[in-house]
């Protein structure tokens, strides 16, 4: 049995799951006559306390279609230099919506709202416009990490004085969500847009949402268009996030207490340094002396246990639906035996 700490991404949908993808009623997306994908798109926006959401392939997608629609080309975006939008879609912020970025050294993933006051730019003809904020909650390349919600406040107060948009790339925001109890619906107060994945921690096989006002997703959905991302049948996928979302969101507690639960394994091995603290369900960890990323995860490959080196000197294991407790068990005698 291979255990696949590599990404949340690897999930299978249950059987339930995909009995509800069996049974869904469907239509034609593009006519917005899907039955299953408006049910989704109603439902999650309800959630956040949106006007509106749009249903899309992936959490790029969702998160690239947002900054087209909030920024022009020659606009400058500001947001972490480990943030997702920024490292990890393909130069997209360029390609897509032909704007700049001024990334900045937050901790551990995340900004705060006086490093985005210092970095807008003045209204100088020799300067691109600032437009946007992005922020990423939980952080992917932060380990995890969570903001404390009154940091997006401080943010929204900067953002609306300056005239500034202000998207989230909630890829994880589920996890942030069940870690701190916190209302999905303050979120919606807050942010002018929000993209979460529901094919991470909730365990669907693809999809993401872009949520905002009525206005800004008849834009989005436009800019779907454009981007190749109007999909037909699309009900068959959306019925297993509509799935997730009413049967999964609690199971999240679990994977954040296996997370800490590796963590502290690892935590008594010589040849492990600094351990990210464990907030949600990533662990992200330094290897020294007898072992190097690499080196480590091929021993641990060996076990049929599958991590992913993700620098010089760092391992991420990420725990989800489908990690479970014999496979935590199985790590943690593998751990200790190294």
């Amino acid at each position: 049995m291979i255990t696949d700490l590599r990404s949340d991404t690897f999930t299978k949908p249950s059987p339930a799951m995909l009995e509800a993808m069996f049974k869904a009623p469907v239509g034609d997306d593009v006519f917005g006559e899907d039955p299953s994908v408006n049910k989704l798109e109603s439902m999650a926006a309800s959630m956040f306390g949106m006007q509106a959401a749009l249903f899309c392939p992936s959490g790029t997608m969702t998160n690239q279609v947002a900054i087209k629609c909030h920024t022009q080309p020659g606009d400058e975006v500001i947001c972490d230099k480990q943030s997702h939008v920024y490292i990890y879609e393909g130069g997209g912020i360029a390609f897509n919506s032909g704007c700049q970025v001024k990334a900045l050294d937050g901790d551990r993933g995340r900004i705060n709202a006086g490093q985005v006051l210092l970095s807008i730019n003045p209204d100088d003809v020799h300067k691109a416009r600032t437009s946007l904020v992005s922020l990423e909650n939980t952080s992917n390349r932060g380990g995890g990490s969570c903001y404390d919600f009154a940091e997006f406040q401080q943010i929204k107060e900067i953002c609306l004085t300056n005239k500034l948009s202000l998207h989230l790339d909630g890829a994880r925001l589920w996890n942030a969500l069940v870690a701190n109890h916190e209302d999905p619906k303050q979120y919606g107060e807050i942010f002018d847009s929000i993209s979460i994945c529901l094919s991470k921690g909730l365990g669907a096989p693809v999809g993401s949402l872009v949520m905002g006002k009525t206005g800004f997703i008849k834009q989005a959905r436009r800019v779907r268009k454009v981007f190749g991302g109007g999909m037909r049948q699309a009900g068959y996928l959306a019925a297993a996030g509509i799935y997730a979302l009413e049967n999964n969101l609690d199971l999240l507690a679990k994977d954040h207490l296996h997370a800490k639960q590796i963590a502290t394994a690892l935590s008594t091995k010589d040849f492990i340094g600094k351990i990210m603290p464990v907030e949600t369900n990533i662990i992200i960890f330094e290897v020294k002396d007898s072992y190097t990323p690499k080196t480590l995860c091929e021993k641990l490959a060996q076990h049929d246990i599958l991590c992913l080196s993700i620098s010089a000197t760092q391992v991420r294991m990420v725990t989800h639906l489908d990690f479970t407790g014999e496979m935590l068990n199985k790590l943690l005698k593998v751990i200790d035996a190294l």
